[in-house]
């Protein structure tokens, strides 16, 4: 679990902070700290890693004496933050005064920026980062693999900075530094990535939720400049709940999904939504429907393009009814996905195109001040994530989309340019932090 630190005096006057001790949390920042800590309260924690950096190491004490669990900190300078020397303490506005070039392309291109310290030596902050990010989470693994390795489980709270967050993120995913940008993290904000070693000993990562904040009192983060669309899967169907293979069938919500789909209402509520999407199957359908209805007068659109991906013969049958009549096929679907084609159905590739080419087509539709409402299925919404993370086809059980759970992608340069994933799977409003919805097939 990955937690940034609460509000600092830096964040607060817009001053770049680094990895330089020069602020400390305000009082706001010691009330997100708290808030996240009885946010995590229900989650029993293992182990506990913090930056020794004081707002990081502040946040943590606080959180941990709102969770309840006694635990040591241990803190690792490799949670630090970025390096920024010598723009720390410097305002964002004198910053590009004095450096307009490379602020140009700390904003643009961070990867490709370098800077000179005062003793003249020249350095690559965010290549230096990854390299930092891979070093503690091979740490982390070395420390706490045979946890996994013989399959119990060990939760571990991080808690670092925004910079060296979104490094290991992408480190844990295999993306490169480029996709720095393409992440959002907020103050005191809540993230979760599950990590299982397979058979093979290969670790799998699967990112659970990205910038969860209602813990904050505020559903989502605030919107900035361009688009934004807001990405709902489904509630819950009885197939669901049995693990049983609908694709293209047309099931609709159970009790529990239209539950689901009723939390999704609340805490959608409050967010302003001028348009809305679903793929033309009932279950999306009725989702949408049901969070539209504190939105009177959004029309709802249906489409084909983002319908659930066609199982063929697979459809209406459980995994192990799968696993006796086709075993090879049902292997490669749980560890090389992209590289099956369904029988008499379809390939994920299919599903990745004609739903880019749907989200493309209706991010491009929205004007700079609109949100729209998106609400498809389980393999639909990976493949979308996917392509916007720079993921490929192979990478879509590295994404975790939960019934009812709401994801957030802004635009803040226009549909055309590079989109910012703001949150992903939030399931806080059904229940909890962790997502705790029917594990089922799609």
């Amino acid at each position: 679990m990955l937690v940034r630190h609460g509000l600092s005096s830096f964040n607060l006057d817009q001053r770049f902070q680094g990895r330089d001790d020069l602020s400390s949390l305000l009082e706001q920042g010691v009330s997100q700290a708290r808030a996240a800590g009885q946010a995590l309260a229900e989650v029993p924690l293992t182990a506990v890693y913090s930056s020794p950096l004081s707002r990081a190491r502040d946040t943590t004490r606080l959180l941990l004496e709102a969770h309840g669990q006694p635990l040591s900190i241990d803190f690792d300078d490799d949670l630090l933050e970025i390096d920024l020397a010598p723009w720390s303490g410097l305002l964002r506005r004198e910053v590009r005064q004095l450096y307009p070039e490379q602020e140009r392309t700390w904003r643009q291109a961070p990867e490709t920026m370098e800077l000179q310290r005062q003793d003249g030596t020249v350095h690559r902050p965010l290549p230096d980062l990854m390299v930092q990010a891979q070093r503690f989470l091979d740490q982390l693994l070395e420390r706490h693999g045979q946890a996994l390795a013989g399959g119990a489980q060990a939760t571990v709270l991080v808690v670092a900075h925004n910079a060296i967050l979104r490094a290991l993120l992408l480190q844990a995913l295999g993306l490169p530094a480029s996709g720095f940008r393409r992440l959002r993290l907020e103050n005191a904000s809540i993230s979760v990535l599950n990590l299982e070693r397979e058979g093979s000993g290969r670790i799998q990562v699967q990112i659970e939720s990205i910038n969860g904040t209602s813990h904050l009192g505020e559903p989502l983060p605030e919107k900035g400049a361009g688009p934004r669309l807001l990405l709902v899967r489904h509630g819950e169907t009885d197939w669901n709940r049995e693990g049983r293979f609908q694709g293209q069938i047309d099931i609709p919500l159970n009790a529990n999904g239209l539950a689901q789909a009723e939390a999704a209402r609340r805490f959608l509520a409050p967010v302003p939504i001028q348009r809305a999407y679903t793929s033309s199957m009932a279950r999306p359908r009725q989702t949408a429907e049901r969070i539209l209805v504190d939105h009177p007068g959004v029309p709802l659109t249906s489409t084909t393009g983002l319908l659930e991906i066609g199982h063929g013969l697979w459809e209406g049958q459980l995994e192990k009814e799968i696993g006796a009549a086709w075993p090879e096929l049902l292997a490669d679907w749980k560890s090389q996905p992209h590289t099956v084609q369904m029988p008499e159905g379809e390939t994920v590739r299919d599903v990745w195109d004609r739903s880019l080419t749907t989200w493309q087509r209706i991010a491009r539709s929205l004007d700079p001040a609109e949100t729209a409402l998106v609400v498809a299925h389980d393999a639909v919404n990976k493949t979308i994530l996917c392509a916007l993370l720079g993921l490929g086809p192979e990478a879509i059980w590295s994404i975790k989309q939960g019934n009812g759970g709401v994801t957030v992608v802004d635009y803040p340069q226009g549909a055309d340019s590079r989109p910012v994933l703001t949150c992903m799977n939030l399931t806080a409003h059904l229940g909890g932090v962790l997502d705790r919805t029917a594990a089922g097939a799609l």
